[in-house]
């Protein structure tokens, strides 16, 4: 069957970068894919979905040029008759729905975030018997769909959608006489945390006992100027912010341990790239990242928005920086066993199963 996959945008960092890996498992079972994009903004996933060999529609409205986009949208599916609406996110599920049900075509809605805006929380609720059936890209995202969205058990379904890679390089041990490098991966944003973090940083500088560390980002948004404000105003000559990388294992090679201070997540990729090349993470203990993580085992859990208690979890890895690769390998073993590739194919494979659309035409 032919697959349209509606996403909200071509943001670096946002949903569209694990689309490759689901529109793998879709077309090896001989579907087709195509890929709809309501707006560019940075347009840095682009590359890795032409890389795949994905075609790309781009809409040319602006973010809030709904109507627009709704139209753009409906134009598109019309030359380009899929036999199902595949949506990601709230914006691209809404108009998807609008346009399944006006060209009576079957929707399946991925669901990323335990985090919803209330207003979008009621929408969702609201439109979701629009969609046939609603995936989970991770076990807290399901609990959230079901206990806020209300989407019963017959038609809500869960896909993680982070694939361990085996051959992903490791990260090299800390060596004695080493500073210490931790790394962080994400979009900067609100959600993600930064600000906690800058004011935990400026918590240790207090401490005397740390050995050299540095902090680096990489990672690119609109939330830049705040965090450099705050990188200011605290003296945090430990933090430095990189900008976006597309080679993220690369740089996760040249750390030593890793460091995610979000507000909320849903599965949240970045922390599972970190386990998989071997960096035990300090993490909030949010989302999906909560069951992945093994307190005290393959990283550090914390309370989220909480500066203080970041700050005492950094202490503890860089006062023992010779035990970051021991619980860096715990971290590795976990991820490759709960995210191997065989699972992923199996829970793509199952979807497709429930779903058994009939070709148009």
């Amino acid at each position: 069957m032919r697959i349209a996959y509606i996403i909200n945008s071509l943001e670096g960092g946002g949903a569209a970068f694990p689309v490759p890996d689901i529109a793998d498992v879709l077309r090896r079972t001989g579907h087709e894919v195509a890929v709809f994009a309501l707006q560019r903004r940075d347009g840095r996933a682009l590359p890795t979905l032409q890389a795949a060999g994905l075609p790309v529609a781009l809409c040319p409205a602006g973010r809030r040029d709904h109507l627009i986009a709704l139209r753009w949208l409906n134009h598109q599916i019309a030359q380009w008759p899929p036999d199902l609406i595949w949506t990601s996110l709230t914006r691209a599920t809404v108009m998807g729905q609008i346009v399944g049900l006006r060209r009576r075509i079957p929707v399946v809605s991925w669901q990323h975030s335990a985090g919803l805006s209330p207003a979008n929380t009621r929408l969702l609720r609201g439109t979701r018997r629009l969609s046939r059936m609603w995936v989970a890209d991770s076990t807290c995202v399901l609990d959230f769909m079901r206990d806020r969205l209300h989407i019963p058990a017959d038609r809500a379904a869960l896909w993680p959608i982070f694939r361990a890679d085996p051959t992903c390089p490791t990260a090299r041990p800390w060596q004695a006489g080493e500073i210490v490098r931790i790394g962080s991966l994400g979009r900067l944003h609100p959600v993600k945390g930064y600000d906690i973090l800058c004011h935990a940083l400026a918590l240790l500088k207090t401490n005397p006992s740390l050995p050299p560390f540095t902090v680096t980002i990489a990672g690119e948004g609109d939330a830049r100027p705040h965090i450099e404000s705050l990188i200011r105003e605290h003296g945090l000559t430990t933090l430095h912010l990189a900008g976006f990388t597309s080679a993220v294992p690369d740089f996760l090679a040249t750390q030593h341990g890793y460091v995610q201070p979000s507000r909320h997540e849903g599965l949240c990729i970045g922390v599972h790239q970190a386990m998989q090349a071997g960096l035990a993470p300090v993490a909030s203990a949010v989302g999906e990242i909560r069951h992945t993580v093994q307190d005290g085992i393959s990283g550090l859990l914390v309370p989220p928005l909480d500066p203080a208690a970041l700050a005492h979890a950094l202490a503890s890895m860089l006062r023992h920086p010779h035990s970051l690769a021991t619980m860096g390998h715990a971290a590795r073993t976990r991820v490759q066993d709960l995210f191997a590739p065989e699972r992923f194919d199996a829970a793509g494979l199952a979807i497709l199963e429930r779903i058994a659309v009939p070709p148009r035409g």
